[in-house]
Order: structure tokens, then C-alpha cells, then sequence
């Protein structure tokens, strides 16, 4: 039998190869797309991105949690799981194709209706892997995801990249998104050994939701404030401002949001396993809140360092109004790992009702924060995201303290050698990139500067959590 350290480190090892594999595709993939389309195709599919994604939180409705979380699962509960989602993916694509009229007239662009209509498609697309890939996720079977999604990433590319050539403008953007989660589903049926049987009970279904309903409205509100300055955005700005947004935002979602996908892809299921002994799943907690810090905060601060010459060189001057925008949004991203752990916790104490609660409280705050800013403009909006980043922080911890004795004291004193490293690391490199005549140079002195100061600094100072690293990665 593995220990849970092996399943762990594989785990880890094969979920970070999924991700920065395909995301490492997906990137260059949206390099060239982007070199080759404009603002105004990228904000256009920016405006409909809220209502997949929401649809998207409606799909899965908790039931995966809910699924990995119990220990006693059954083919019955696995069952039902399918088949409802397959309902609810169904019944939320009728809408969005119904209400595309609508949706267009909102945003005063006609183009959306048969956009609207074609991406829909990947909500009821992705209904039909919720279970296998909440099941593989039991397992800490990330391999057999990771082959999925690098075919995936291989065969989407191929297809929005052609299609961007050829003139297609924003469907290259459409057909590209959707060919990506077709082809995964596919694969994922393929490759796992599970299938549904003709089972279905609405007891299993009640226990499910008990736990999941809470969990799918947390999700919601969620995906809902998360993608609302889109919505906003795309209402009082314009499709070129959306677009300059999307971009920066999902270059600064590259490091941050892959690697917390996998701290809580990974944690989960590990702290589900010993969510009875608080002391063992205290010390585990704190080893997670540290390793995420340690990778993601030097990752965070070097990008914001590097912004002006990597935006040029990427995507060309036209993206230029990019940069400020993400050097402000890698400082509100940058906590995202520490969010999604905390929250994570509480998943698995089974406090999926206090999870709500947060949900509610935490995003109320933000659209207080975004009424306040958005009159002042773009980049104001995004210092505000900042600051609900690190009053979300706060509330997060409040409550993780309540349950395992680790508030925000205690897990800011744990990152405070972290944050000194990377902020210390940042305004070497951003001295670097001052200096330097060229964005080449800027660009690739920035990049080795920073790895060397902040290894250098680390191994000085005989960081523990270099130290932690380390071990996790030679314990194998």
C-alpha cells in the first residue's frame, strides 16, 4: 500500500504535469490567436463568459465534492450523479439558447446570438464527465486525466490556430474552446474504466445535494462575482477594453490558477482522508499554505516585475494597455492559492453551509468594492480587486482558525518569509528591467535575475520551506 505521502507526491507530480502541459499549450496557443485576432474578437467572447461559467458551476452542482468527500460512495450514488447532471446540463443549454436574444440586446452586439448558441454547447458538453473525473480524482489519478487533457490541448490548438488564419476572427476563438472540451470528454470515456448503470435513487440524491447544494450556490456566487467585472466591463467599457482585461487576466491566471488547481485538486481528497484527526490535518494544512506560497507569491511578483516587456513581445504594441492592468491584477491573484485552501478546509470538516455564508458575505463586499470603483475607470476597478483579495483573506482565515486553531495570524507569520523573499526578488528585477535597453533583454535578464536572486536568498537565509520543498520532492 502507497503511504499517503506517495499518493501525494504523484498526485502532485502528474496533476502539475497536466496542467502546466496543457496550459503550457494552451498559452502559446493564445499567443499566436491573439497576434493574429483582436481585442474586439477576445472582449466579444469576454461577454459571454459569465453565463457558461455559471452554467458551468450549475452542472456539477457540488455533487463531485460531495462525491469525493464521502467515504462509503456507492455505484448508486455514482449513478444518480450522472444522470442529473446530464438533466441539468440539458436544461441550462435550452436557456442559454432561448435567452441569446436577450443576451445580444444587453450588450447592443446582434453578433452574440449564434454565438451565444454555439458555445452553450460546451455546458452540456461537459455534463457527461462529472463522475469520472470526480472518481479519478478519488483515486489521485491525475495520469490518466493529464493524457486526456495534453490530446485535448494538442488537437483544439491545431484547430484555432488554422482557423485564425484563415479569417475565421472570433469563431477561431469559439471552435477552438469548444474542440477542447470535446475531444477531453471523449478521451475521458475512453480511458476511464468507469460507466453508468440504469441505477438511480433519490436518497442517494438527497444525501448528495445536502452537502453539494451548498457547495453549487457557493460555486455560483463565485463564478458569478469573479466574472461580473466582465459583465461590467463589457457593459460601460468597450469590446476593446474587455479584450485588453481578458488578456491580462488570464496571463496573470497562468501561474496563479494552474497551480492552485492542483493544490486543490490534490489536498482535497488528501485532507478528506484524515479529516478526523485535527492534529495530523493541522500540520498538513500549514506544509499545503507554505509550498503554495513558496511557488506561486516569487511566480506572481516576477510576472508583475516583467509585464512591460513580455506584453510587447508576446502579443505585439497594440496589447499595450495590458500591462498596467495585469502588474495590478498579479498582486490580487497572488493570494488565490492561500483562498483556495482555506476554503478547501472547510470542505472538509463538512462545513459546506459556513462555506455559503462566506460565499455571500465575502462577494456582497466585493460588488460594494466594484460600485465604488468602476466610475473611476479600468484600472481603479482592478486596484479594487486587490484590496477584496486581501479582505476576502481575512474573512477566510477568521473561520479556519474557529475549526483547526490556524487563523490569519498564524498563516501570515508562516508566509512572511515568502512574501519578504518576493517582494525583496520583485524590486531587484524591476530595477533589472529599468536598466536594460531592449525588451529581449529586459524580458530574459528579468527572468534569470529573478530565479537566481530568490534560490540565492532562500539557500542564505537556509529557508525552511525551500527546505520542505526539497524533502517533498526527494521523499519519492
Amino acid at each position: 500500500m502507497e503511504s499517503l505521502k506517495q499518493k501525494t507526491f504523484k498526485g502532485t507530480l502528474w496533476s502539475t504535469l497536466e496542467r502546466f502541459s496543457v496550459q503550457g499549450i494552451a498559452f502559446v496557443v493564445m499567443i499566436i490567436m491573439a497576434r493574429i485576432l483582436t481585442p474586439d474578437d477576445y472582449g466579444l467572447v469576454g461577454m459571454l463568459t459569465v453565463f457558461i461559467a455559471v452554467s458551468q458551476a450549475l452542472v456539477d452542482s457540488g455533487f463531485s465534492q460531495a462525491l469525493i468527500r464521502k467515504l462509503d460512495r456507492s455505484e448508486i450514488d455514482n449513478s444518480t450523479v450522472f444522470y442529473f447532471n446530464i438533466g441539468v446540463g440539458i436544461f441550462l443549454y435550452l436557456i442559454l439558447f432561448f435567452c441569446a436574444p436577450l443576451i445580444a440586446k444587453f450588450y447592443n452586439e446582434p453578433i452574440l446570438i449564434p454565438l451565444t448558441r454555439l458555445i452553450s454547447l460546451s455546458v452540456l458538453i461537459n455534463s457527461f464527465v462529472v463522475v469520472q473525473r470526480a472518481l479519478l480524482t478519488v483515486n489521485i489519478d491525475f495520469k490518466t486525466q493529464a493524457k486526456a487533457s495534453f490530446s485535448a490541448a494538442i488537437v483544439s490548438g491545431v484547430i484555432g490556430i488554422s482557423m485564425s488564419y484563415m479569417g475565421y476572427g472570433v469563431w477561431a476563438i469559439v471552435w477552438y474552446q469548444l474542440s477542447n472540451l470535446a475531444t477531453n470528454v471523449c478521451l475521458l470515456w475512453i480511458l476511464s474504466k468507469w460507466r453508468p448503470k440504469l441505477l438511480y435513487s433519490w436518497k442517494s440524491f438527497r444525501e448528495l445535494f445536502s452537502f453539494g447544494s451548498k457547495l453549487a450556490m457557493s460555486s455560483v456566487i463565485n463564478v458569478t462575482y469573479k466574472n461580473v467585472y466582465l459583465l461590467v466591463i463589457g457593459k460601460v467599457f468597450s469590446a476593446s477594453d474587455l479584450g485588453f482585461y481578458t488578456r491580462a487576466h488570464q496571463f496573470a491566471e497562468f501561474p496563479s490558477s494552474n497551480v492552485t488547481s492542483i493544490i486543490q485538486r490534490v489536498t482535497f481528497p488528501v485532507l478528506c482522508s484524515i479529516q478526523n484527526d485535527d492534529v495530523r490535518l493541522t500540520n498538513v494544512y500549514r506544509r499545503f499554505l507554505r509550498l503554495s506560497a513558496f511557488v506561486v507569491f516569487p511566480l506572481m511578483i516576477g510576472l508583475a516585475a516583467v509585464a512591460h516587456p513580455f506584453i510587447i513581445l508576446v502579443l505585439k504594441e497594440k496589447w499595450e494597455f495590458s500591462v498596467i492592468l495585469l502588474q495590478i491584477i498579479c498582486f490580487s491573484m497572488m493570494w488565490y492559492p492561500i483562498h483556495a485552501i482555506n476554503l478547501n478546509l472547510l470542505q472538509v470538516k463538512g462545513r459546506s453551509d459556513l462555506f455559503l455564508k462566506l460565499e455571500i458575505l465575502k462577494k456582497c463586499i466585493g460588488v460594494v468594492i466594484i460600485v465604488i470603483t468602476v466610475p473611476f475607470g479600468l484600472i481603479t476597478m482592478c486596484y479594487g480587486s486587490v484590496v477584496n483579495s486581501i479582505i476576502s483573506l481575512i474573512i477566510n482565515t477568521y473561520y479556519t482558525g474557529k475549526l483547526i486553531n490556524v487563523g490569519f495570524m498564524k498563516q501570515m507569520k508562516d508566509l512572511l518569509p515568502t512574501i519578504s523573499y518576493s517582494l525583496s526578488m520583485g524590486v531587484v528585477v524591476w530595477i533589472v528591467v529599468q536598466i536594460l535597453p531592449n525588451n529581449i533583454l529586459k524580458l530574459s535578464a528579468g527572468i534569470l535575475v529573478g530565479i537566481i536572486y530568490f534560490l540565492a536568498i532562500t539557500k542564505i537565509t537556509r529557508s525552511a520551506d525551500l527546505r520542505e520543498l526539497l524533502s517533498f520532492i526527494k521523499s519519492k
